[in-house]
């Protein structure tokens, strides 16, 4: 069987990257390649070693811009033969060149039911609207902010608090099952744009049917 090779991209503590090793990296013929940041300081770089993984940094300041830095990063791993890309906490644009490389193969997930509370303070804008039922959405990444068609979505109803660290523990319980679940089926080739409505996205959930 063919790997199929995925990249994680991760900022900060990479708890999403941890449920990708631990749900999916080395199954099913799923590999996690590497695990990439802009930053050589993120914990999610220590949580790649840990398990094996090898792990590169492209930072900002080694560059003239985003669009050479995501240039490289996608030359980098198209050498790998990476098949998806997994954006697990990656606080970063990626430029429209970067995305054309990987058609349809650039995954995010976002702690709001998108299209609301999409950009960087999804749960701080929660918080200050008062809203009651929050959600967890894995999306396909086009060149807009947290704009492309969407893959999976979850509701989850929040605690009865404005701690957003909180809210934010209860969303990541979400995100830790809807993001390995997203990738397996992708994997499997169950999850398919419409080509007359690009905005629909076909899953077919049967596919996974060990799944719980």
């Amino acid at each position: 069987m063919t790997a199929f090779r995925i990249a994680v991209l991760v900022s900060g503590a990479g708890t999403n990257l941890q449920a990708i090793l631990d749900g999916v990296h080395g199954r099913d013929g799923i590999v996690v390649d590497v695990v990439v940041s802009n930053r050589a300081d993120a914990q999610g770089l220590e949580r790649a070693r840990a398990a094996g993984v090898e792990t590169a940094v492209f930072e900002a300041g080694d560059y003239s811009g985003r669009g050479e830095r995501d240039r490289a990063m996608a030359a980098f791993l198209k050498e790998r033969g990476i098949r998806l890309v997994v954006l697990a906490g990656y606080m970063q644009l990626l430029d429209a060149a970067f995305i054309a490389e990987f058609p349809q193969a650039v995954i995010n997930v976002h702690p709001a039911l998108l299209p609301a509370f999409p950009g960087a303070h999804p749960v701080e804008d929660q918080v200050a609207y008062g809203v009651k039922i929050s959600g967890v959405t894995v999306h396909f990444v086009d060149d807009g902010v947290d704009t492309g068609p969407i893959i999976l979505q979850e509701a989850v109803t929040l605690p009865y608090t404005r701690d957003d660290k909180e809210i934010l523990r209860v969303l990541h319980h979400t995100e830790h099952r809807l993001l390995p679940r997203a990738i397996r089926l992708i994997s499997k080739g169950a999850v398919s744009v419409d080509g007359q409505h690009p905005r629909w996205v076909r899953v077919d959930e049967g596919a996974l049917d060990d799944d719980g």
